[in-house]
């Protein structure tokens, strides 16, 4: 006969329901597990948990789970992670090299990333470098043609050409490579080109010759002007230059009191600025109203005091389009005289070529895949490291006090599973003859019914589908 009572209190996950208590793993801890044991057991577990060896179904089932995770969603590396455990430093002295290297790979990186930020910063300040444009003007005459007869074929006529080069910088460390590689077309340096000619010689409607730039202009090297006439023509040539960004000439009054002469709007408001500043001309008591001297007073209609908010308003019929860049020539038809081209240096504003350096260190992506490969190389080295440490210790553990060891093991183990399971056990459990008690006949009868059942059921399902 079983006990009634010892049947009612039996756990039903030993062989009641179908299901059977699942063997120990000798895997990782469950963080439950390490709440209940006691310090004096939690220092036994860390050399009693049994380290899955690499091959192993366990050490498997890890790399296809931490697969399928990094397929699903790539977490970001943390710092912590290339850390060697401070056993493992104490044990092997030689591996503070590496956590030296790690200091400095940390200070490395954050002065990388200053001077990233500080490359970003100057980037919004477009800074510019003035250089030397060479302007080369020539002609070309061409005499009339007259056939047998002395009938005039072709008029004589002259051809004028304007082009232009931007000279190498020998003090640039690019040198000829980066003037090759940056070479800018002649036209867009000049928002447009007014060539005067004789108006005597071509008369009022056809003495100007016009190029402006506009949104769809194609730039050129040069440009040509040819027209009709076997006489020296004088010709002046009037160059806008394309400021980028947009550049003003100051009232003279204005550009004499800041000592500047052509300069962008941002430029002007910080001289007027500092004018004020160095003047003390703000008011002492609302801030925002400025009271002007004697110079601004003139300057700004005889006002002798403005708001801050006032003075883009008031510097607008202040500023005006910068002076063009007048040359003359002379446009020579005499066949005896070589001086048919001339040449002019001027001064144009282009970009430093560091900014296109700097701007191509930020978008270059070169070495962060190698970065990547050796950051991924590192994690995987000190997670090596990890777990060999813990098969160390694990059998350091065994080889000091192999019975103690077993005896702790087991019974972390056991922890473990009845943690894991939710099951409430008895100490009598351990000892053998816990399971020679009349209600386990009954228990495994019961057992051995549940199966039989299930595949019953199972027969009968597949009969059924293959009826129909």
């Amino acid at each position: 006969m079983s006990n009634p009572q010892r049947l009612a209190s039996f756990p039903q996950n030993k062989f009641y329901g179908g299901r059977q208590r699942p063997a120990p793993s000798f895997g990782t801890q469950s963080p439950a597990s390490a709440s209940m044991h006691g310090p004096q057991t939690m220092r036994h577990d860390h050399n009693r948990k049994r380290p899955a060896h690499p091959g192993s179904p366990a050490q498997q089932g890890m790399i296809h789970n931490s697969d399928m995770r990094n397929k699903h969603l790539i977490k970001k590396k943390k710092l912590s992670d290339k850390i060697v455990p401070e056993a493992v430093r104490d044990a092997f002295p030689d591996s503070q090299a590496y956590m030296d290297l790690l200091a400095f790979e940390r200070k490395l990186d954050s002065t990388i990333m200053r001077k990233r930020l500080d490359i970003q910063e100057a980037l919004k300040r477009p800074v510019k470098v003035k250089r030397k444009l060479r302007i080369y003007i020539s002609n070309v005459f061409t005499p009339a043609k007259t056939d047998d007869s002395m009938n005039e074929v072709s008029k004589a006529c002259w051809e004028l050409k304007v082009e232009g080069r931007l000279l190498e910088d020998l003090n640039s460390q690019g040198g000829k490579h980066d003037a090759q590689k940056n070479k800018r077309k002649f036209s867009s340096f000049f928002k447009s080109l007014v060539i005067e000619l004789d108006k005597d010689l071509y008369g009022p409607d056809n003495h100007l010759v016009e190029w402006h730039r506009t949104s769809t202009t194609n730039e050129t090297d040069g440009f040509q002007v040819k027209r009709d006439g076997d006489k020296n023509v004088r010709c002046t040539m009037l160059f806008m230059l394309n400021y980028l960004p947009q550049q003003f000439k100051l009232e003279q009054r204005l550009a004499r009191l800041l000592a500047i002469h052509t300069q962008t709007r941002p430029v002007i408001v910080q001289a007027l600025w500092q004018y004020i500043k160095n003047h003390k001309l703000q008011d002492t008591h609302e801030r925002e109203f400025i009271n002007c001297d004697t110079y601004l007073t003139q300057i700004f209609g005889g006002r002798s005091r403005i708001r801050f908010a006032e003075i883009p308003a008031l510097l607008q019929p202040l500023l005006h389009a910068p002076d063009p860049i007048v040359i003359h020539h002379v446009v020579s038809v005499d066949p005896a005289d070589a001086k048919k081209q001339a040449c002019y240096d001027i001064l144009v504003d282009v970009d430093d070529t560091l900014t296109q350096q700097m701007s191509t260190f930020l978008l270059s992506q070169s070495s962060q895949h190698d970065i990547f490969e050796l950051d991924k190389k590192i994690h995987e080295s000190v997670a090596n490291i990890k777990q060999h440490h813990l098969q160390r210790e694990f059998f350091l553990g065994f080889s000091k006090n192999p019975q103690e060891f077993i005896s702790d093991w087991i019974a972390s183990q056991t922890q473990d599973l009845k943690t894991m399971t939710d099951a409430v056990g008895d100490k009598d459990e351990r000892s053998a003859s816990y399971y020679y008690a009349p209600w386990t006949q009954e228990g495994v009868s019961r057992y051995f019914y549940s199966k039989v059942q299930q595949r019953r059921l199972e027969l009968e399902q597949a009969l059924k589908s293959s009826n129909i």
